[in-house]
């Protein structure tokens, strides 16, 4: 098959587009999720090609679609960021032959492809269109999206998987080799862990702003108690501990002022998408969810690390995209669901968003009122990363959950859930959806 590289043309990135020309053109309907475990175990059966088939399966049978129906496939084509397949290391063929290969023996194993999935999912028979969108999930959300609205494919499958092998991660792949090329070579020069960029913007935010990381604490708590309701999670399914302000405040640094709560724990796990037209989602099993708008933040920072107030200037005008083209404004806005794998900067895309009103430098002193779900101002009701392990795609389940008014215990109470905005993962760099409970 004939799987493409989303064009530029299909990413919005700037401003001054006005309202997106497929506003609520574009529904999701079903959600379907894998297992979750800290790591792979090395059977068939929980690779991450097999749960990323469960997953699929259970999004279709959400949806209440026949797969026949189904004609597109969008598709992460990776599943780590830092857990590569070691060099040298036998690749298992019990799983290999246990299902349809392709030509890359690691594919369904570390890697993801439309082809693979295809091959695997025989009853995918009228899939004419595919896509891989690079990194995570918000990035295949958009380019589905802009699929849909464009007419590429009617009913489209968007999936998202992730393995986590034993061993330290970020120590295998080039940084294990003699020599690391490119930009690498500048940024992992010294073994800085990944959160130090955003430590760094996070310690300069406290200086300008006069903030503590302590006042980190009650978001962080939120976060975990929202993610022990998401059934489908990490800690709900394996470890059911609440994190409470102590805890958080008495970890250890891994760069400071990041400490170990601040980071995601990397997990193994998929989940899957159906979106459709509105037309066809009547007549499908789930209530609708209209995309009201998608941008993408595309900057580049003059160095290495990006600056605080180039982190500033750039969330602010990913809200604005986010606004002009949905035909909204922030005050429109149920929950956030933004992206928060390094805590630290999720207070970064609150601000950007001016979520309730919020200017820079407001948000952890927000955080210090009522941002639960009970309350008039729900902040990441999901839970997120830090709520349910590394996915970076929680924050998307729940807000069509959310809409669908079907997010169970985590359901929001303290206000209405009409819109809600999630997107990641880095605040320079990232992708961004509105989503609604009406096409209005």
């Amino acid at each position: 098959m004939n799987t493409q590289t989303p064009p530029a043309s299909m990413y919005r990135t700037t401003e001054g587009l006005g309202l997106w020309e497929h506003r609520a053109k574009v529904a999701a309907v079903g959600v379907g999720h894998s297992p979750t475990a800290r790591r792979w175990d090395g059977s068939p059966d929980t690779c991450v090609g097999a749960w990323s088939l469960q997953a699929l399966r259970k999004a279709v049978a959400d949806a209440g679609v026949a797969p026949d129906q189904i004609d597109g496939l969008v598709v992460v084509p990776e599943t780590t960021t830092g857990a590569y397949w070691p060099k040298g290391r036998p690749i298992p063929e019990d799983v290999v032959s246990a299902f349809s290969p392709t030509d890359d023996p690691l594919d369904g194993i570390a890697k993801l492809s439309a082809e693979w999935i295809v091959k695997n999912m025989p009853e995918l028979t009228k899939v004419q269109f595919s896509m891989h969108a690079p990194g995570c999930m918000s990035n295949a959300i958009v380019v589905a999206a802009q699929a849909v609205g464009d007419g590429l494919t009617h009913t489209c499958l968007v999936l998202k998987g992730w393995h986590n092998l034993e061993g330290r991660y970020y120590q295998g792949g080039s940084n294990a080799g003699g020599a690391v090329s490119g930009m690498s070579a500048l940024r992992n020069l010294w073994g800085a862990p990944a959160c130090y960029g955003t430590a760094l913007q996070f310690a300069e935010y406290c200086r300008k702003y006069g903030k503590s990381h302590d006042m980190m604490a009650p978001f962080i708590s939120n976060s975990r108690r929202n993610g022990l309701m998401f059934p489908e999670g990490y800690w709900a399914q394996h470890r059911p501990e609440q994190l409470t302000a102590e805890d958080y405040q008495a970890a250890r640094w891994i760069a400071k002022p990041a400490n170990l709560f601040d980071n995601d724990i990397p997990i193994t796990v998929a989940a899957a998408y159906l979106f459709t037209t509105p037309e066809r989602a009547r007549d499908m099993q789930q209530k609708p969810v209209y995309i009201l708008n998608h941008a993408s933040s595309r900057t580049t920072p003059r160095s290495l690390t990006p600056t605080l107030d180039e982190v500033e200037e750039d969330t602010a005008r990913t809200g604005r995209k986010l606004y002009e083209g949905a035909g909204i404004t922030a005050a429109d806005l149920s929950f956030e669901n933004m992206y928060d794998g390094f805590a630290q900067f999720h207070q970064f895309h609150l601000e950007g968003l001016g979520y309730r009103g919020i200017k820079f430098g407001e948000a952890l002193d927000f955080y210090q009122t009522d941002i639960s779900i009970e309350g008039p101002n729900p902040v990441l009701p999901s839970g997120g990363n830090i709520g349910s392990g590394r996915s970076r795609f929680w924050m998307h389940t729940d807000s069509i959950q959310q809409l669908q008014q079907r997010a169970g215990a985590r359901q929001v109470t303290g206000v209405k859930p009409e819109i809600g905005v999630s997107g990641g993962p880095m605040p320079l760099g990232g992708n961004f959806t509105v989503w609604s409970a009406t096409p209005d």
